[in-house]
């Protein structure tokens, strides 16, 4: 009988500690399996400037010279655009002042081409009584409807017989290339065509002529 009670007594302490150990991780073990998680974000800006650049020709000079026995003259500009503007640019010129081809000691002038809407040289500028002035302008952002479908700007001084040309006429802004989108690193080249022609029935004044043409290259 003492044994008996001796071995339950002895057993005891092993049944309390083996409560004790599964028992509390019973109530620790929850806290695992119940564990919640949360999940948050941020959001990274980046902004890209819309940003334009406009290279403008070197000095013109028109070639060959006009005289008794030359009547026509011309010369070739190009203008190069760069833009980050994903909906593109227009270029557009303007001279100093209306009759833009002046001389420089006398103020003679060459007259600008008389149309404002774009025709060949010969149908909308030349005439036989009088020195005239006037330009075109071709490249890929250059509206051919307006401007003609010519790649060149003629040759030996002569007007190209495929663009159409007008004068400046003012100072106001005559918008020559658009384009839709932004350009590559290279830009875009828009090539401006000069040029002047003395009538069959009349002599220029001898003299330096000068005109001043600025381009304003604006994002869309």
């Amino acid at each position: 009988m003492n044994k008996k009670l001796l071995f339950c007594l002895a057993v005891q302490p092993l049944l309390i500690c083996f409560i004790l150990l599964f028992g509390g991780y019973a109530f620790v073990e929850p806290s695992d399996v119940d564990a919640t998680s949360t999940s948050t974000l941020v959001v990274a800006s980046l902004t890209v400037g819309a940003e334009i650049s406009l290279t403008p020709p070197d000095a013109i000079t028109l070639s060959p010279n006009i005289t008794m026995s030359n009547s026509s003259s011309s010369a070739t500009g190009t203008w190069n655009v760069k833009t980050s503007a994903a909906a593109g640019y227009t270029l557009s010129l303007h001279a100093s002042q209306e009759d833009a081809l002046v001389a420089t000691t006398t103020g003679e002038v060459f007259q600008d081409c008389p149309t404002s809407t774009p025709d060949f040289w010969n149908q909308g500028c030349a005439t036989s009584t009088g020195y005239v002035f006037g330009f075109s302008a071709y490249g890929n952002a250059v509206p051919t409807a307006t401007w003609g479908t010519g790649g060149d700007c003629g040759s030996s001084g002569n007007p190209s017989e495929t663009l159409e040309y007008r004068g400046f006429n003012s100072t106001n802004d005559i918008q020559i290339a658009v384009e839709g989108a932004g350009t590559g690193a290279g830009g875009t080249d828009s090539t401006m065509c000069l040029t002047a022609t003395q009538g069959s029935s009349v002599y220029a004044p001898d003299g330096l002529y000068q005109a001043t043409i600025t381009g304003t290259a604006t994002t869309q």
